[in-house]
């Protein structure tokens, strides 16, 4: 396999001087490292919580505005950037002649913002010809709330698509859709990059046949408390089983569910009753399922008017490398094993006539199929593991559906939620006690 570039940090110069100075520099460094952990968009005070939280490690970069001057995406690596009400934005990536690549990249509207039913995002794949390879358009539909939603692009080694299957530059085409004629603000992005090694030994070409698409019965009893995360790099572990979390309107949850080849997904989530208000809010709860590579499978949704509603999913394939070469892209989806997330967005507009809430949220999480072998990769993915699951991701979803507690990365996703609550009077009081003493401790040295 070809070896890849990878985008190249280069730290900015280190000030020189005094020790009391240096010390000045350490802690506004400490303070800038700090505030650039909390989710993308979180205002320095407390108060309402960004719409979204970027991951941690998103590498910033900048949109060109051709082919020509546009930034390179290492595949296994995720960034951050930023979408123009109008125009197009360009990113390159390098790929070798045998892997398949995914690049997906989430819009993230400021929260506030006047969103219609068909504004959303396009994500088109070029070869350095400028042929298309893939085309990929994602809308609000009629859940008209700010909320964070993903298109993907691809590149696939097909004999439907031999323009692309050179190595070389690919052009990456990010653009707004958009219903009215002028919107100025900009979205936020997160862009995530992935390839897929080729086979050891081609398979089957086609689509499987028969699958059983029939709607299991939801499952029943009382679930256990598991809050979900605020994106895709914080999404909290859950496996088959029982889920319940509290949402706010305007608030979007992302859940993650190993799901290993042969395993068949099914999924609802159900809004309890409210305790005051009136009316019918449409579009009100949004239930979307994303693939390993944050590529859209399916959402369903269900309007509110105060009792109990639910919104499940029509029934999925089971995951199969096959599932590729389906017609409809729900099904094309369901290619490979590895975590899924189900990601929940509760309308702002739920507010307007029920008030902020919260609301009581219920996940239903039903896994059937037996797990089988993979299809046998000739190499490692980038990022390695991404399409097959661990002994780790097999135990804990194992421990989720016989309704271990929350641990490890429920845990860890309430931390992240911890941290980013934190107002910024309270980081910059830690920052400048560690300032002083700091600067002290260097003064008292000389």
């Amino acid at each position: 396999m070809r070896r890849r570039r990878a985008v190249r940090w280069r730290p900015a110069r280190m000030w020189r001087g005094s020790p009391p100075v240096r010390a000045r520099a350490a802690a506004v460094a400490a303070l800038l490292c700090v505030t650039g952990a909390l989710p993308a968009g979180t205002a320095l005070a407390a108060g309402t919580p960004a719409p979204y939280a970027f991951a941690p490690d998103a590498r910033p970069v900048d949109g060109g505005t051709s082919a020509a001057g546009a930034a390179t995406l290492a595949p296994g690596t995720t960034y951050k950037s930023s979408l123009p009400g109008s125009g197009e934005i360009h990113y390159r990536l390098n790929l070798d002649a045998t892997s398949d690549a995914y690049v997906s990249v989430t819009a993230v509207p400021a929260a506030g913002s006047t969103i219609h039913a068909g504004d959303g995002v396009k994500v088109s794949v070029r070869d350095a010809a400028g042929r298309s390879c893939s085309q990929n358009t994602e809308t609000f539909g009629i859940v008209r709330s700010p909320r964070p939603i993903a298109a993907w692009g691809v590149r696939e080694i097909s004999a439907d698509r031999p323009r692309c299957e050179s190595a070389g530059s690919y052009d990456v085409i990010v653009e707004r859709v958009s219903t009215s004629e002028s919107a100025a603000d900009t979205w936020d992005l997160e862009l995530f990059a992935a390839t897929e090694s080729p086979l050891k030994q081609a398979g089957e070409t086609s689509a499987p046949e028969t699958w059983d698409s029939a709607s299991p019965d939801p499952l029943t009893g009382e679930g256990e408390h598991r809050a979900g995360g605020p994106g895709f790099a914080s999404a909290v572990a859950i496996g088959e089983g029982v889920w319940t979390s509290d949402i706010e309107p305007g608030r979007t949850l992302f859940y993650e569910v190993p799901l290993d080849w042969g395993r068949q997904l099914h999924a609802g989530a159900e809004l309890g009753a409210s305790k005051g208000g009136d009316g019918y809010a449409v579009g009100a709860l949004n239930l979307a399922l994303y693939n390993p590579v944050r590529g859209f499978v399916d959402d369903a949704g269900a309007n509110y008017d105060g009792s109990v509603k639910a919104a499940e999913l029509d029934p999925l394939p089971p995951v199969a490398y096959e599932n590729r070469y389906a017609g409809p892209d729900r099904l094309s989806a369901m290619r490979f094993a590895g975590s899924y997330y189900l990601v929940v967005h509760l309308s702002a507009a739920v507010a307007e006539r029920y008030g902020d809430g919260p609301f009581e949220l219920t996940l239903r999480v039903r896994e059937d199929g037996s797990a089988q072998a993979g299809p046998g990769y000739a190499g490692e993915s980038e990022p390695r593991d991404v399409f097959q699951l661990s002994a780790t991701d097999r135990e804990a979803a194992a421990a989720d559906g016989a309704g271990g507690g929350a641990g490890g990365s429920g845990d860890a996703a309430m931390t992240v939620l911890a941290v980013s609550g934190i107002g910024a009077g309270t980081l910059v009081l830690v920052v400048l006690g560690v300032w002083m003493v700091v600067a002290r401790r260097r003064v008292g040295a000389l």
